[in-house]
């Protein structure tokens, strides 16, 4: 980040004179969260005042030079996979997002009906359990299905982060151009007649070879004994979109439909015309040895995003991601200044700016907010207002990660979000805790400090926010400067009465 201090000391003599002419107006905004608790305006004892926040965009790395902006999150294979391509995104830009997965057999020894000579390929599906999409499911995309190298290493027992694509892939199984809308239709296959599929065929070369793995020995070699040996025979599928589409798909691959199909025939009596048709299915679920991995990569290339890093000034509009995606640092200078009080409430206030985009890419499910501690160069949990409760659980609903309904100047509905700070800005107006650079973001989860008192030790917590990655996006206003006439500016809102 380019260097800001020069600006940022101009920003804070400004602040100070806006609060001081700010400080004893009366409440004009309601509270969304804890109204109940805060006493009534009377313009003598309670007060209203607003203060400027500073909003500075970035974009979070992987392997980047500062490990406080690398984003090392890992994805589990109960989480949500995400396939597809987001080719055009206004603000944001491109996704990719592509799927490796290991299907098994349910159990070992595994054995196809009848003699090896007398099984016939029909064909070969491979079968995804369909969720949700994000983005436009009216534009076709081109899906292809690889086979991983043999020398690919591929862990059931890892979790594998989802910014990095170590796997290799060459051999192609199989294609199919999808339209996103027509996923929760029903299909019409052989003993198979739910909805909510993703079907690729597969080339019968690819299951002609499953078959004959039945049939190279009927020991410990035969590929089906036990499941080391069949890995050693397939690695496992890579599945990206290639061509079109403007969204990303969600997959379960724990659901029933999470599979892959082998429809064969064999010969159930002595003759060659009484053939009949039967299916195997290769499963997810029904192995607890299979192996998941989800890449998403984002490009901010020619963006709005991309142009919005590294300023010196305050950003007038914040762009938050969700994981992997970015971030906003929240300066709040003019509350170092602010004397002794009794604070009530004090609100992070944080609105979105309507983009007729918004329709097609909707905001993240939450926000979250933490603060950086300098002294200790980690992320906190906002010390007092975020805690802990008897049965283990946080506060993030009080607390405010979700959103409200609104509706802007133009009858546009949008989300804004009411982040409680007030225990903390109490603790800084009694200068019992220091004033820290927070941070605004969108993470699927994030290890924070937590320090429920000034004298307790940090320990480190994982803090879950949002329930997937990959969707979700929002536009927010930012605050130019202290004179900054838009209404709905990011802000920190304090209601109080003096000492």
């Amino acid at each position: 980040m380019k260097n800001r201090q020069l600006a940022l000391a101009f920003v804070s003599v400004i602040s100070g004179i806006v609060l001081l002419l700010s400080s004893c107006k009366k409440i004009n905004e309601s509270s969304e969260i804890g109204g109940g608790l805060i006493p009534p305006i009377d313009n003598i004892n309670t007060f209203d005042t607003t203060l400027t926040v500073e909003a500075y965009n970035g974009i979070f790395d992987f392997n980047g030079p500062n490990p406080l902006l690398n984003d090392s999150t890992r994805t589990n294979v109960t989480d949500e996979q995400w396939l597809g391509l987001i080719t055009n995104d206004p603000f944001f830009g491109k996704t990719d997002a592509r799927m490796f997965l290991e299907l098994k057999p349910a159990f070992y020894r595994h054995t196809f009906l009848n003699k090896a000579d007398s099984i016939f390929i029909d064909s070969i599906v491979l079968v995804l359990d369909y969720v949700e999409t994000y983005g436009d499911s009216s534009v076709p995309q081109t899906f292809n299905v690889y086979e991983l190298d043999p020398s690919t290493v591929f862990e059931a027992d890892t979790a594998y982060l989802i910014r990095q694509n170590s796997f290799t892939y060459s051999n192609l199984l199989g294609s199919a151009t999808i339209t996103p809308s027509s996923l929760n239709d029903s299909v019409k296959a052989f003993r198979d007649t739910t909805k909510n599929q993703l079907r690729i065929t597969l080339n019968n070369t690819f299951g002609r070879r499953l078959l004959d793995y039945d049939t190279i020995s009927s020991g410990p070699n035969n590929a089906y004994s036990n499941d080391s040996t069949f890995r050693s025979k397939f690695k496992g599928f890579a599945i990206q979109s290639v061509s079109g589409g403007n969204a990303i798909m969600g997959f379960n691959l724990g659901g029933a439909n999470t599979k892959l199909a082998i429809y064969y025939n064999y010969y159930h009596g002595l003759g060659t015309s009484d053939k009949d048709t039967t299916v195997t299915y290769f499963t997810f679920a029904g192995n607890a040895n299979s192996a998941a991995a989800n890449y998403i990569q984002r490009d901010y290339s020619g963006t709005p995003v991309l142009a919005a890093q590294g300023g010196a000034s305050p950003d007038p509009f914040v762009y938050i991601q969700t994981t992997p995606g970015t971030f906003a640092t929240i300066k709040i200078p003019a509350l170092a200044g602010l004397s002794n009080r009794v604070v009530h409430r004090a609100e992070l206030i944080a609105e979105q700016a309507y983009h007729i985009s918004d329709s097609t890419f909707p905001p993240p499910t939450y926000l979250y907010v933490d603060a950086y501690d300098p002294s200790l160069s980690k992320y906190l949990m906002i010390p007092y207002d975020l805690a802990f409760d008897g049965s283990g659980s946080l506060n993030l609903g009080s607390f405010g990660i979700a959103p409200i309904n609104a509706v802007d100047g133009a009858g546009n509905v949008v989300r804004t979000w009411r982040f409680n700070l007030s225990r903390y800005v109490q603790h800084v107006v009694n200068d019992t805790e220091p004033l820290y650079d927070l941070r605004l973001f969108a993470p699927l989860y994030t290890l924070d400090q937590y320090r429920p008192t000034p004298a307790s030790t940090a320990t480190t917590q994982l803090v879950s926010i949002n329930p997937a990655v990959a969707k979700g996006r929002v536009r927010l206003h930012g605050n130019t400067d202290p004179l900054d006439p838009n209404p709905r500016k990011m802000r920190l809102r304090i209601i109080y009465s003096k000492l």
